[in-house]
């Protein structure tokens, strides 16, 4: 399906010609801007399913370009370049270089599941926003974003302890994404706190991150939690290790 939305044509594809004549006719000015004529010699046929292969992006060939996501889309109502539409659009074709252009933007989702609500077909667009973020820190094209590093820390007390202690989660987040301890925007939010839970809950909160408690009888559920994960990072690889088999030019490219 074809792209009409001007913000999504790249400015330096757009010509404007101050002196122009066609056919004797004057077309010159901004009334007649041109289109450079684009051409991808890289496309990567597999990567609709190396994102299908992350958590989130099994749903994305259903995605018949409604574009209801991106009209319900939190953050496309302050950032117009945060499309989901166009990404899975990107995705479907194998774009992959045209995707990478908006590498930098791509992980900013909040997961805030308004896409996800009105979608029509299920496509699920929150999942497959994460899968591509997934999918571009895997192939190194991205650091580790913040919200991936807070999931990992959030999942690694889950698995541990079969329970988080909010303390902890935001204090190991804090200090992984090098940010310092006393932001005033926290600094307001703990003293809030403070002046109006029991003095008990602040004991049972400080005493929680020393002697880390976990949920009776865990030890079985995390060994079946841990097998699952390994099995499906597993999978994931043969299904990335595949796809790549099949594009040896793009893994020459890189």
């Amino acid at each position: 399906m074809p792209i009409h939305e001007k913000s999504l044509i790249r400015p330096e594809n757009l010509k404007v010609h101050d002196k122009l004549s066609i056919d004797g006719v004057d077309v010159s000015g901004h009334w007649s801007t041109f289109i450079e004529t684009r051409v991808v010699p890289d496309y990567n046929e597999a990567l609709e399913k190396e994102i299908a292969a992350f958590p989130g992006g099994d749903k994305i060939h259903r995605c018949f370009q409604c574009g209801s996501c991106t009209n319900a889309c939190t953050i496309n109502a302050i950032e117009p370049r945060f499309n989901p539409r166009y990404w899975i659009y990107l995705i479907r074709m194998g774009m992959e270089q045209e995707l990478l252009r908006d590498k930098d933007i791509i992980w900013q989702c909040v997961s805030c599941h308004k896409c996800t609500n009105i979608c029509p077909r299920s496509v699920e667009p929150e999942g497959v926003m994460k899968a591509t973020a997934l999918w571009l820190e895997e192939k190194g094209y991205t650091p580790e974003s913040p919200s991936h590093v807070f999931d990992k820390e959030f999942s690694r007390q889950v698995f541990e302890r079969g329970k988080i202690e909010d303390t902890e989660v935001l204090h190991s987040f804090l200090v992984k994404t090098k940010q310092p301890l006393l932001q005033d925007w926290l600094v307001a939010i703990m003293w809030g706190i403070a002046k109006r839970v029991p003095v008990k809950w602040g004991l049972k909160t400080a005493l929680a991150q020393v002697f880390k408690p976990r949920t009776r009888s865990w030890k079985k559920a995390r060994a079946a939690i841990e097998d699952y994960i390994y099995e499906e990072g597993e999978a994931r690889k043969e299904k990335l290790s595949r796809s790549r088999a099949k594009q040896p030019h793009l893994e020459a490219a890189e």
